[in-house]
């Protein structure tokens, strides 16, 4: 591994990929990423919505969470990886304190036109264990050859 990511050739399939444990979700949080995204749905800022929703009190944007799989996974393979595909499904909710930690593993590695290409698997959970967001990512990683 380099200081910019790992190569290739360093990687194997069901290595895992370090985890990254997020602060704390707050409701600042929210409303920032609410006036960052344009999603200004009232779930996630205003209590007494989000609760006559029948989501007893606000929640967390899914493409917040999202956006912490894709951090994730841009730290791990660092400046000179490439991100080629991301896909997550959203599984469960998030919310104001809930501590999320992202973890993943190497579950392929292939060549493609001169790519040296690694398959991923990601996911987030809250603090209880509770898997909230899981996915897949392709990235492309730099060879020592």
């Amino acid at each position: 591994m380099t200081a910019a990511g790992p190569y290739f050739e360093d990687v194997n399939v069901a290595d895992e990929i370090s985890s990254l444990t997020k602060a704390p979700i707050t409701e600042v949080q929210l409303v920032k990423y609410a006036g960052a995204s344009g999603d200004f749905n009232p779930i996630h800022t205003v209590h007494h919505y989000a609760e006559k929703a029948g989501l007893g009190g606000v929640i967390a944007h899914g493409m917040l969470s999202m956006g912490f799989v894709g951090e994730h996974i841009t730290k791990w393979m660092g400046e000179t990886g490439t991100l080629k595909r991301l896909g997550v499904r959203f599984i469960a909710i998030t919310r104001p304190g809930d501590v999320v930690t992202l973890t993943g593993r190497i579950t392929g590695k292939s060549e493609s036109d001169g790519e040296h290409l690694v398959q991923c698997e990601l996911w987030a959970e809250k603090q209880d264990g509770t898997k909230t967001v899981t996915g897949t990512a392709t990235v492309s990683l730099p060879s020592r050859v």
